[in-house]
């Protein structure tokens, strides 16, 4: 696995994850999973804080791996050089 396909990975990993804590957040805002959150020491600011963290880091791992993923690989730069 090379650079590029770890960082779309983990970014790939962290948008679901920073989708699926918003869902949750919004369940407590609701009452609908109060409990189940309050059981297991999550409040509502603490889901909120992590989507928020985790929509941070699949922004930076997508920009980290656009600009490796647009690079033409030595070979094919001699080529077109010559």
């Amino acid at each position: 696995m090379d650079h590029v396909a770890r960082l779309q990975l983990v970014g790939r990993v962290t948008y679901y994850l920073g989708w699926i804590a918003l869902l949750c957040g919004g369940l407590v805002h609701i009452n609908i999973a109060k409990s189940l959150f309050m059981a297991i020491d999550l409040s509502q600011r603490n889901l909120f804080e992590v989507s928020v963290i985790s929509f941070v880091i699949c922004i930076a791992s997508a920009l980290r791996a656009l600009p490796a993923a647009n690079e033409m690989p030595a070979a094919a730069k001699r080529s077109t050089a010559v």
